[in-house]
This record gives C-alpha cells, sequence and structure tokens, in this order.
C-alpha cells in the first residue's frame, strides 16, 4: 500500500515557490531593462474575486508593458493557454517611469465553480526606439493564478512509473479538485540508484490533468510490477511512497 507523509504546511510550500520564481524573474528583469513583478504566483481564496499586481522599472528609461489574461489548462504535458473571457486585467498595456511602479488590477467576473479554476497572466515588454549597434531584450512574464471555489478542494494525484522502449517515465494523474506542484523528484531503485527527471519543467500539475516526467534511467529497465521509491515535495509537504511499474 502506498503512502504519503505530509510534514509541511501549504504556506511553505508556496513560499518555496515564490522564492525560486522570483529568482528567475530577477535574472531576466535585469537582462529586460530591470522589471520585476510581485507577487510572482496569486492565490483568491473561496469568495475572494480581485487582486493586483505590482510592476517596478528600476531602469533608467520608461518601458511600456501589455498585460492579457489567459484560461489555463494542461493537455498532454503541455499547457494550453485561451484568452480569457473570466479574467478582467486593468489596465491593460501600462508605461511605467524610470523608477516608478504600477499597480495591474485583476477582477473576476464570475465565481469557481466546482473545483480551482487556473489562469495565467501574461506580460509583455513591449520594444522602445532602436538603438545603432545596441540588440534589446524583451520580458515576457507568466504569472499562474489560483481560484479556490468556495467548497474545499484539494489535490489528489496517483503516481506510476512506465516504460517506452528504452526510456521511463514517472507519471502522475491529479484527481483531486486543486492544483498540485511538485518539486524535487528522486525515484530510488531498490538497489539504491536515484533516478532524476532529465529536464527542468514546470512543477503544477492542475486538477484532472496528467503530466509525465522522463527520468535519467539509461541502462536501467524496471520490469512491469516493480515498485521504486519516489521522494519529492508538493503543495501540502514532503512526498514519500511507493510507486508501480505498470508497463
Amino acid at each position: 500500500m502506498t503512502s504519503r507523509k505530509w510534514k509541511s504546511s501549504r504556506l511553505t510550500a508556496a513560499a518555496r515557490i515564490a522564492s525560486a520564481v522570483a529568482i528567475s524573474i530577477g535574472f531576466c528583469s535585469a537582462a529586460a531593462q530591470s522589471l520585476s513583478v510581485l507577487p510572482v504566483n496569486v492565490f483568491l481564496p473561496p469568495g475572494e474575486r480581485a487582486a493586483s499586481l505590482s510592476l517596478t522599472n528600476s531602469g533608467a528609461k520608461p518601458t511600456s508593458i501589455q498585460v492579457r489574461a489567459y484560461d489555463w489548462s494542461q493537455k498532454n504535458d503541455q499547457d494550453q493557454l485561451t484568452p480569457s473571457s473570466v479574467v478582467v486585467v486593468s489596465p491593460p498595456m501600462v508605461t511605467i517611469a524610470p523608477g516608478s511602479n504600477q499597480v495591474v488590477r485583476l477582477i473576476l467576473r464570475q465565481a469557481p465553480q466546482g473545483g480551482e479554476a487556473t489562469y495565467r497572466i501574461i506580460l509583455d515588454q513591449i520594444p522602445g526606439p532602436g538603438e545603432p549597434g545596441v540588440v534589446q531584450m524583451v520580458l515576457r512574464l507568466s504569472i499562474p493564478v489560483f481560484a479556490a471555489p468556495e467548497t474545499r478542494a484539494a489535490p489528489k494525484v496517483q503516481f506510476h512509473l512506465e516504460r517506452d522502449a528504452d526510456k521511463l517515465f514517472l507519471v502522475g494523474d491529479n484527481t483531486g479538485q486543486s492544483h498540485e506542484s511538485i518539486h524535487d523528484i528522486v525515484v530510488t531503485t531498490s538497489g539504491g540508484r536515484q533516478l532524476e527527471p532529465l529536464a527542468k519543467v514546470s512543477p503544477y500539475l492542475l486538477a484532472g490533468a496528467t503530466r509525465r516526467w522522463e527520468l535519467g534511467a539509461q541502462g536501467y529497465a524496471p520490469q512491469p510490477g516493480e515498485s521504486l521509491k519516489l521522494t519529492a515535495h508538493g503543495v501540502a509537504g514532503a512526498i514519500d511512497e511507493q510507486v508501480a511499474v505498470t508497463r
């Protein structure tokens, strides 16, 4: 029987995610006119339908930003974004003077129904006038928005392993009503070999979605029915369980 040990709070996991994304944004901003955005992800609790983003231009020149809202789902291991008619952003276009900041407001036209609703806010930096011999770098940021329903919603992820020719995949199926965020994945064989994902990808696994992580397992071919140990970190804390090879 599999077991999962939850050892820390959702707040701790969210803070770790925010920290990691903030570092990523910091590096991008340094190369793109020093634009920063906070928060780096938005959580709307039950009954709340408004939030805001703070955009800061710490550069020496004005910068213009286009802001758009998308409905966010996942299919075939890919994020699917479609223009949202639910989320309103105001203003949708801003110009920020050097050393200034701008607040962008987000409003949901309707409350989530049944489960968590997920969106992404895309911020695109508009290139300024060109300068001879200067290559402009512009920034695109994608901010996740999670809106909780009135009823309690939680992720429910079941893991298994699949072989595909000489490749090995960890597969997660989220049949719950809210997203999971999975970090620090390690699958350990009975012989003590540690297998980790080959690529760094988004940690989010949305409600109703399936994700596959290819593991670095060259030369290792577990048989169907074999069980390996999975350790990782999720929204609520540590994940520690046995996962079976299904094929």
